[in-house]
């Protein structure tokens, strides 16, 4: 990792569903009480900064608005922390800092800010952004290996701190720019992505007024956790119930991409908190915000309106009707209003695209059959009655996830044979073939044009045939199978997807995984580490162990669950790579002076080590080809699964 780190963490938007992260954190005092649930997601704007390590905790800056001011402390728990009870802004800072060096053994750093455009106390998250940034030098710098998640969860114990009294929602910046839809039940956060289908015009605009966010928190907060008259239960109807129905329509309008009643719904949902939330606190009557939503000029170009944060006359929110529309918008405010604005166009979020399919090995356990026939063009008999390559089954699978780019690794002088299968069937031929196998042709013809190949020349271990596709990725997250295993799921989705979406969740590399024998784990791939959902399914690794003895299994790979103390997990068959791995195995190529096998293995260990990585139990079977009797088992099998 470099000495020197640059760094950039946005501010957010909420959508949708401020106030609700703290309100439903009292649900630890009054279970009656409806979890709260928001929308957010980054904007363009944000905090940029330079940070390496230091004995002491620095942070400086050359910007106007820093007048020179500089902030330095040791890294010493309660020093930190009165800092951080003087409130501003190095009270975030020290906050994160204090919550920092009291959970892990680390030194300080040095943080230099070098651009900041993020307006200050204007319901963006400011103090959320500089506290993820901190949570995330240290993590960086430091190899603490925490997630998206646990930066988030360091940022907020590290703000709260402040005289600030912020709730989850804020740190959600953490995740950059993505939509993301988030449920706070007590202490509990469930996080999950939101997918945008069509593109949304957003104006935020400071309203170049003043409101107290302290006080507007501290009133409504008096209705929590029991509600003591009309406009406390109100509040808590607003923030729980209605909140909730808001929040499960606008899922519902951003996925099928209707953004004219996703503006209608945002102000609705204004009018309904002006009802019954606005009555607690003066502060809320905010004439200037209410000035510009009743503004009939201000109609014309948007679909709906809300205010931002901590609602008050801080900043508004527009959804415009298209992107001209977001641009007179602006201009109308600026030149009529006097209103400074910026623009947040939130673009469909695309998903893992890539694929990487090694096949270039020549099969010598299934030898004599791969003297004429590739491993990957074994024939399997899959549900649908039809008798299919293994390679096909694989490939199905990969559409079905909506994989776009397809890269096969294969050996040299083997082009042809693959030409050979996705070329179309003659006219006679293909009109010989009875609907279903006419509709498969078509398949394979479509899928065709997905795939690149790469030449894997010299055969240096699955580490250097993934490298060989660098090109092919670039810097985007890919997906990696075995070309020797096809899957079965247990759910609606099939194992692809189920490991795109826990990537799209937690933004790491994620490694398949699945239970197996305690005796078997001499011959696998063995990860270890500790559970991050309820239902026992992700792992954040702290261990990847390739073929481990059975002693140092027992002793180190154990991986309990609240039904079984013993547990071993194996690679599945599927990985999610990013960028980090190119860098890793490349170095591992040109030092290999011994020209042995590049396993890939090392460097996954490697990457987990420096950023993390996730480990997911499939729901779902994993069949093996590339032993006679896997294979053997695999076609009498697979079809009934």
């Amino acid at each position: 990792m470099k000495d020197r780190i640059e760094l950039f963490v946005p501010g957010r938007l909420c959508i949708i569903g401020e106030h609700s992260d703290w309100a439903g954190v009292n649900r630890l005092s009054n279970a009656a009480i409806i979890p709260g649930m928001a929308i957010a997601t980054g904007i363009e704007q944000g905090i940029y900064a330079t940070v390496e390590k230091a004995d002491n905790f620095i942070v400086v800056s050359d910007l106007s608005c820093f007048n020179g001011r500089s902030f330095e402390c040791e890294m010493d728990v309660k020093k930190l922390n009165k800092v951080a009870c003087e409130g501003g802004f190095f009270s975030y800072v020290a906050g994160v800092a204090s919550c920092i060096v009291e959970h892990y053994k680390v030194k300080g750093i040095k943080v230099d800010i070098t651009d900041m455009d993020l307006p200050i106390k204007k319901g963006l998250s400011s103090s959320a952004a500089i506290c993820v940034l901190i949570a995330r030098a240290f993590n960086k710098l430091y190899y603490l290996n925490l997630d998206v998640t646990e930066e988030m969860n360091i940022a907020y114990l590290g703000e709260i701190r402040t005289p600030s009294r912020c709730g989850k929602l804020d740190q959600v910046c953490a995740f950059g720019k993505n939509l993301i839809c988030m449920k706070f039940d007590g202490n509990d956060i469930d996080i999950k992505p939101i997918e945008l289908k069509k593109s949304l015009y957003w104006v935020v605009t400071n309203l170049n007024a003043s409101k107290n966010t302290v006080k507007i928190l501290a009133d409504l907060n008096k209705a929590y956790p029991f509600a003591k008259n009309d406009i406390h239960k109100n509040v808590q109807e607003a923030l729980g119930a209605d909140n909730k129905k808001y929040i499960e329509k606008a899922i519902s309008y951003i996925e099928n991409g209707e953004a004219d009643k996703l503006g209608k719904l945002l102000t609705e949902y204004q009018n309904n908190f002006d009802s019954k939330v606005a009555p607690a606190c003066s502060e809320l009557a905010a004439p200037v915000l209410h000035s510009i939503l009743n503004d009939s000029k201000v109609k014309e170009y948007t679909y709906g309106a809300k205010g931002v944060g901590s609602q008050g006359d801080g900043s508004v929110q527009f959804l415009a009707k298209d992107e001209i529309s977001q641009q007179e918008l602006v201009e109308y405010l600026k030149n009529e209003k006097g209103l400074d604005s910026f623009l947040l166009t939130s673009h469909p979020e695309k998903k893992i695209k890539k694929a990487i399919i090694p096949v270039a090995g020549f099969g010598t356990r299934l030898f004599p059959a791969t003297k004429s026939l590739k491993k990957s063009f074994l024939p399997v008999l899959d549900k649908d009655g039809q008798l299919k390559p293994v390679l096909a089954i694989l490939l199905e699978q990969l559409d079905k996830a909506g994989i776009e780019k397809i890269c096969l690794v294969i050996g040299e002088d083997e082009k042809t044979i693959y030409d050979e299968f996705f070329k179309p069937l003659p006219k006679d031929h293909y009109e010989k073939l009875p609907n279903n196998a006419k509709e498969y042709e078509d398949f394979i013809d479509k899928v065709s044009k997905k795939i690149t190949y790469v030449v894997q020349s010299e055969r240096k271990g699955f580490g250097h045939a993934v490298y060989l596709c660098k090109d092919f990725v670039s810097d985007d997250p890919v997906l990696l199978l075995l070309g020797d295993m096809i899957y079965t799921s247990d759910t609606v989705d099939n194992c692809t997807s189920q490991i795109i979406n826990v990537y799209e969740k937690y933004r790491m590399p994620v490694i398949s995984m699945h239970r197996i024998n305690k005796d078997d784990v001499i011959h696998y791939g063995i990860m270890h580490g500790k559970w991050l959902d309820k239902e026992e399914t992700v792992l954040k690794l702290d261990e990847i162990k390739e073929k481990p003895a059975l002693d140092y299994a027992e002793n180190k790979l154990n991986v309990g669950t609240s039904k079984d103390k013993e547990n071993y997990y194996a690679v599945f068959g599927q990985y999610v790579l990013t960028k980090e791995i190119f860098s890793v195995l490349k170095r591992n190529i040109e030092n290999n002076l011994e020209n042995g096998e590049i396993q890939l293995t090392d460097a996954l260990e490697e990457v987990r080590g420096s950023i993390g990585t996730i480990g997911y139990v499939v729901s779902g079977k994993s069949y093996d080809v590339g032993l006679p009797d896997k294979y053997y088992e695999t076609f009498i099998n697979f079809k009934n699964k």
